[in-house]
């Protein structure tokens, strides 16, 4: 690489850094509820931000500060908690749409920056590697991610609900605060199809039977006279009447073994089972009950916003 006179291959870097920084600047604005903390957001669509539910929570008087100090109000379209995910229009607001990085050309090692805006400073950014990279993932409330991106930088509260670029200035996803306060980046995939049906319908559907669930360890005798390959079931705890549960016939102390083909073991397994596609769709469940194993036919609900599985 050949560098100007006088120029430093370090001062270089870092007004390569500085330039992809400023690339996605006029995308990325602030968001402010009526909370004490502010956050980042994203223009992903013409008129449309995304950012995190973690700070707005249920808030509903938004405003927005854009790349040029305007403050504008915003309109909460729709929310997605098992993501951390908040979509919100703003009218009358023309801010480019950033480009996308391709996620499956991303390696472990590679710079990323970590861009918000702040209310008090302006344009904020912290810089690191990604750390980590893996396939689909899960959320422990069942939301399927397309990508496990974990970057080591600093994600400090402007940064919460941000972008994560890559040195060429293109948007990797969405920074959130992950388990243990660690940084994790939803990517570009997810955000796509996330916002997509928020903005049709506001919310993402989910399975849902009506029921409260803990794991419970098989007696060696159960499994033993029942044949069963697993040791793990989850115990009906408590049921909601007239969810689909009651109505299909499943009853307190009852243990769940499979949901369709898929054993279950734990909480997860059960929202993992109950995705969109199940909604209003007939599914096996393979029962123990009074030392009998026994099948029944659910109906799959839509489960209420937070609602239980």
């Amino acid at each position: 690489m050949a560098f100007a006179e006088n120029t430093s291959p370090f001062q270089e870097f870092s007004e390569g850094l500085a330039d992809a920084l400023e690339q996605v600047s006029g995308s990325i604005v602030a968001v402010q509820g009526r909370r004490r903390f502010a956050c980042s957001g994203l223009c992903w669509q013409p008129g449309v931000i995304v950012t995190a539910d973690y700070v707005l929570k249920r808030e509903s008087a938004l405003t927005v500060t854009l790349p040029n100090g305007e403050t504008v109000s915003a309109e909460l379209v729709g929310r997605d908690p098992a993501l951390d995910l908040v979509v919100l229009r703003v009218e009358g607001v023309d801010l480019p749409v950033p480009e996308r990085s391709d996620s499956a050309q991303l390696r472990v090692g590679q710079l990323a920056i970590a861009a918000g805006r702040s209310l008090e400073t302006g344009l904020s950014a912290s810089l690191g590697i990604l750390s980590n990279l893996g396939g689909a993932w899960r959320t422990l409330q069942g939301r399927t991610i397309d990508r496990f991106i974990r970057p080591d930088v600093t994600l400090y509260p402007s940064l919460l609900g941000g972008a994560l670029i890559d040195t060429q200035g293109r948007i990797i996803g969405i920074n959130l605060s992950g388990p243990r306060n660690w940084p994790i980046t939803v990517p570009a995939e997810t955000l796509d199809r996330v916002v997509e049906t928020l903005l049709q319908s506001g919310q993402i559907p989910r399975g849902y039977l009506g029921i409260g669930l803990q794991p419970v360890v098989l007696p060696p005798g159960l499994q033993e006279s029942l044949n069963l390959t697993e040791d793990i079931g989850v115990l009906v705890v408590s049921l909601e009447p007239g969810s689909p549960a009651d109505q299909a016939g499943i009853l307190i102390g009852d243990i769940l073994l499979k949901l369709g083909e898929q054993p279950v073991a734990n909480l997860q397994d059960v929202q993992a089972a109950l995705d969109a596609d199940t909604v209003g769709q007939s599914l096996q469940a393979q029962i123990v009950r009074g030392g009998q194993l026994i099948e029944v036919t659910l109906t799959v609900g839509e489960r209420p916003q937070r609602g239980r599985c």
